[in-house]
């Protein structure tokens, strides 16, 4: 990590990480300082780069994005800083603990692009798609806010299918038998997309109404 970077880490994240100590407020929007229509959540962002590209292009929606790994925190903290960004909050932990701090029905979108798919048996029970996480991810969820996963392993994305589509409150919007195979023009290739894309792993992208 660069020394710029180490100090966005100790001084910037702070600021910008949600209190979880503390009730979240009623409306998620008071924890940004400028009008906003919406919030929305990306769990597992890496770089950052999905996040400000839809901050880029969707100026009256905040983002809340959580990601663990310091590399791919500090790598969005950079981003955040070079264009003085002020409608990003990052949680940099479990993102359950988050989840279960955000108020019912606060979210219009979440976002879970490409985690980690743990492709061996005896790993599967570590993948991040479950029950109890869609039944989390419907509290929060707003009457019709959308979810979207995307994976470049099949068998994780069979999975996520199977156990999202089984939820109720849940509709997959796939309107054509390929859907599931092209990524909406809203919805940006990331650095590990091209990275699966090169290596000939082609995606899966799905997504699901909240009923």
């Amino acid at each position: 990590m660069t020394a710029r970077k180490a100090g966005l880490v100790a001084d910037l994240l702070p600021r910008l990480r949600p209190d979880l100590s503390r009730p979240a407020p009623d409306d998620l929007r008071t924890l940004f300082a400028c009008p906003l229509q919406e919030v929305w959540l990306e769990i597992g962002f890496g770089g950052g780069e999905h996040l400000l590209w839809q901050r880029a292009r969707t100026p009256k929606s905040a983002l809340i994005g959580c990601e663990p790994f310091l590399n791919g925190v500090a790598s969005l903290l950079g981003g955040i800083d070079d264009h003085g960004i002020e409608t990003i909050r990052i949680h940099d932990g479990d993102a359950r603990d988050l989840i279960a701090w955000l108020p019912a029905g606060s979210i219009a979108r979440v976002f879970i692009l490409f985690p980690d798919p743990w492709p061996k048996k005896r790993q599967a029970k570590r993948r991040l798609i479950t029950p109890q996480l869609v039944r989390s991810l419907m509290r929060v969820l707003r009457s019709g806010g959308e979810l979207r996963f995307a994976s470049d392993d099949m068998d994780y994305a069979r999975e996520a299918l199977r156990v999202i589509g089984n939820d109720a409150a849940f509709a997959w919007t796939a309107n054509r038998a390929d859907d599931w195979r092209r990524r909406p023009a809203d919805w940006p290739e990331t650095r590990y997309e091209r990275k699966a894309l090169s290596e000939g792993r082609k995606p899966a992208y799905l997504c699901f109404r909240r009923l």
